[in-house]
C-alpha cells in the first residue's frame, strides 16, 4: 500500500525529431541527451528508482551495416514521406563512434546494466501509428524488427510507448501478437487526445504547457484494470511529463514543482498511480538545471516512500497491478413449468485464457 511511482522515458535521440529538426542545430542537445542518460541511470541507482526505457529500435546497433539488415520490407507509406526515416539511413554515419546521433548500442548496454531498468520499445523507427497512409501490416512489421532488434541484446520486450503518443486503440491486438503486454495511454484531459501530427494547434500545444504549471486537467493519478478478458495490453496512462527546465520560464518552476509533487503526494496517500514521462534529451540543454529539478523530484519520492510505502515499479510491473472487472449479474430465466435455471444475481463465469 501507499501508491506506485512510474517513469518512463521516450529514448529516441534524433530518430525522434528529424522529421522537425535540422541535425546541425541539434547536436549539441543530442550529446547532452547521451550526458543526460548516465547522469540519470546514477540517481536511478542511488534512489532504487526503476524505470521503463522505451527505446527506439533503430539505436539498437552498433554499425550502419547491421542497421541496414534489420530495415523491415514493409514501410510506412506515410502521405507526408518526410516522416518516414528510411530515405535518410543512406546519410547516416557508419558507427556509434561517427555518429552517436543515430546509434546507442553503447547506452543500451548501460541500461540494462543498471539495476531495476526496464527496457521497452518506441517502435523500431519511431512509427507514427495514426498518420494518414500507414497500415496495420506496415505496423505489425515494425514491430517485428524492433523485437529481433532487441533480441540481439537479450532483451524480451514487454513494453510500449507510442511515438508522438500516437495511440492507436485498433493496434493493440498486434501489439499482443508480439509479447507487448502493456503500454502507455495518454494523460487525461482534452489538451492529450492522440491525434496525428497535423492536428496539434498551437492552442493545444498552449494548453498543455499551462497545465504543466497550472492544473488544468485535473486529477492525475489513477488505477488501472485489464480488459474484460484481459487478451490485450494493459493500460498505464500517462500522469505528466516532466517538461524541460526553461530559463524564459524560469520563475514559474515554483509552480511545476508544486503541480508534481502534489500528484505524487495525492497518489501515495489514495493507493494510486503517478506516471511522470520524459525524453532523455529533453535534459541535453541546461543540463545542470533539469538534474537539480530530477533531484526535487527523487527526493519528494523517497519521502513518500518512507511516510507512505510508496513504490517504484517499471510499467510492466505496474501492469500487474491491474484489476479485472468485477463480474457482470446475469439475468437467468425459469422456464414456464420447467426447471429453474438460475437467478438473477449470479456472477457470469470469466473465461480462462
Amino acid at each position: 500500500m501507499g501508491g506506485t511511482f512510474v517513469i518512463s522515458l521516450d529514448f529516441e535521440l534524433f530518430w525522434g525529431v528529424r522529421d522537425k529538426r535540422i541535425l546541425a542545430h541539434d547536436q549539441a542537445n543530442l550529446l547532452g541527451g547521451r550526458r543526460a542518460v548516465g547522469e540519470m541511470l546514477d540517481r536511478f541507482a542511488a534512489q532504487g528508482i526503476r524505470a521503463t526505457w522505451a527505446t527506439v529500435g533503430l539505436l539498437f546497433f552498433d554499425a550502419k551495416d547491421e542497421m541496414m539488415a534489420a530495415v523491415p520490407a514493409a514501410k510506412p507509406r506515410y502521405e507526408n514521406a518526410h516522416l518516414s526515416p528510411y530515405p535518410t539511413l543512406d546519410a547516416i554515419g557508419s558507427t556509434e563512434q561517427d555518429d552517436p546521433y543515430h546509434f546507442a548500442g553503447s547506452l543500451v548496454r548501460r541500461i540494462q546494466d543498471c539495476p531495476g531498468q526496464e527496457i521497452g520499445t518506441h517502435t523500431f523507427s519511431h512509427y507514427y501509428a495514426l498518420e494518414a497512409g500507414q497500415t496495420a501490416d506496415e505496423f505489425r512489421d515494425d514491430l517485428r524488427a524492433a523485437v529481433q532488434a532487441a533480441s540481439s541484446f537479450d532483451i524480451t520486450l514487454t513494453s510500449l510507448v507510442f511515438p508522438r503518443n500516437q495511440y492507436n486503440p485498433a493496434y493493440l491486438s498486434i501489439c499482443r501478437e508480439f509479447g507487448l503486454t502493456v503500454y502507455r495511454s495518454n494523460q487525461r484531459g482534452w489538451m492529450y487526445r492522440a491525434r496525428p501530427d497535423g492536428r496539434q494547434r498551437i492552442w493545444i500545444r498552449a494548453a498543455r504547457l499551462a497545465d504543466a504549471y497550472l492544473n488544468l486537467s485535473g486529477h492525475q493519478s489513477y488505477v488501472i484494470s485489464a480488459d474484460d478478458d484481459g487478451r490485450l495490453p494493459v493500460a498505464v496512462p500517462a500522469s505528466m511529463f516532466l517538461r524541460p527546465w526553461s530559463r524564459r520560464l524560469r520563475l514559474l518552476e515554483p509552480l511545476r514543482l508544486r503541480r508534481i509533487r502534489q500528484a505524487m503526494t495525492n497518489a501515495a496517500r489514495r493507493d494510486e498511480i503517478f506516471h511522470l514521462w520524459w525524453h532523455p534529451e529533453n535534459f541535453g540543454t541546461d543540463l545542470a538545471e533539469n538534474l537539480a529539478v530530477l533531484d526535487q523530484i527523487l527526493s519528494h519520492f523517497a519521502r513518500l516512500r518512507d511516510t507512505y510505502g510508496m513504490e517504484s515499479r517499471t510499467m510492466a510491473e505496474t501492469a500487474s497491478l491491474a484489476r479485472l472487472p468485477a463480474p457482470q449479474p446475469v439475468q437467468r430465466v425459469v422456464r414456464k413449468g420447467g426447471e429453474a435455471l438460475g437467478h438473477q444475481g449470479e456472477s457470469a463465469p470469466r473465461p480462462l485464457s
